[in-house]
């Protein structure tokens, strides 16, 4: 049984709506600092513009990659096109690659070569304080929604924001360090930026690869419960679930009475469905297989329950 068409596309546009937001405030973040980094030859404040600029681009990797996702499925794609999704998180990880790249050898360059120190007041700290202060409002606001809608897009690009805020204080000891006469202290802090970038990659290269290695979404456990509390449902085995976290595919076998009619054993499949459902509003497809309770089937079920136990 297919369902949730609407609530699909309905979630897909909510996670664009939340993207195209993110966007324009990475965007600010990022012209504020590159520019004040660049007048003032800070090279820690321009590292982490880039970091946020690099943000932006994700995003709309995101919006390509979700606009890919929500087609609907066909005959060439019977599961639909949700993995589009994973695929531009891992796009977004690739990217983070090539930001600490960027960041790391600007950072590595000015400490083998002399550079002109950078000039370090009040407005820098008044830069990286109002940027950071957005950031934070990125995190919260991205997290929510990746919770709500259970999108691994926001949820690994709310890893990534993450960072930058932590990359963005590691920027402000920085300054500090540089007002108070330790110059070398810049690049120094770009590299710990550069390191903290690809820890985000590192996340996000995780995430995508729990869903493209087809990695159990729900718990058995919480099948099983679910199932054993459906009248004429004796009990299940060979539960089986894959794809992202916001759309989830199920399989199971039921175990029903011998001798129950198969009309009678088809009503008690679509009950546990309807459970299924219910339970759980990720799962977007649930095939299930009646099987007579014999104790080859019971075997089974003994089996699934020790290895969850």
């Amino acid at each position: 049984m297919r369902i949730g068409a609407h609530s699909a596309h309905e979630r897909f546009s909510r996670i664009r709506h939340a993207l195209g937001i993110i966007l324009v405030l990475n965007l600010m973040v990022a012209v504020a600092k590159i520019w004040y980094g660049s007048i003032t030859g800070a090279v820690s404040v321009r590292a982490d513009g880039i970091a946020s600029l690099f943000d932006s681009v994700s995003n709309l990797v995101g919006i390509i990659g979700l606009a890919l996702a929500a087609r609907p499925a066909d005959l060439d794609h019977p599961y639909g096109h949700q993995k589009f999704e994973t695929y531009a998180s891992a796009g977004i990880g690739i990217m983070l690659l090539g930001a600490a790249y960027s960041v790391g050898s600007e950072a590595v360059g000015s400490l083998v070569f002399a550079t002109a120190e950078p000039q370090v007041n009040a407005g820098s700290f008044a830069v990286m304080v109002i940027t950071l202060a957005v950031n934070l409002f990125v995190v919260v606001f991205e997290r929510n929604r990746a919770r709500a809608l259970r999108s691994e897009l926001l949820e690994a690009d709310s890893f990534h924001t993450l960072a930058d805020v932590l990359v963005t204080l590691s920027v402000i000891l920085g300054l500090v360090f540089v007002r108070a006469g330790w110059p070398i202290a810049d690049p120094i802090v770009s590299i710990l930026v550069a390191v903290m970038i690809l820890k985000s990659a590192y996340e996000v290269f995780r995430q995508a690869s729990a869903t493209l290695s087809d990695k159990a979404r729900i718990s058995v456990r919480e099948v099983k419960s679910v199932v054993n509390s459906v009248p004429g449902a004796i009990n299940c085995h060979n539960v089986r679930t894959r794809g992202t976290e916001g759309e989830v595919y199920m399989d199971l076998h039921i175990m029903v009475e011998p001798s129950m009619s198969i009309a009678h054993a088809h009503e008690v499949a679509g009950l546990v469905e309807r459970a299924i459902a219910e339970s759980f509003p990720q799962v977007v497809d649930t095939v299930v297989h009646v099987e007579p309770d014999t104790p080859e089937e019971r075997f089974q079920a003994a089996m699934d329950d020790s290895d969850i136990s």
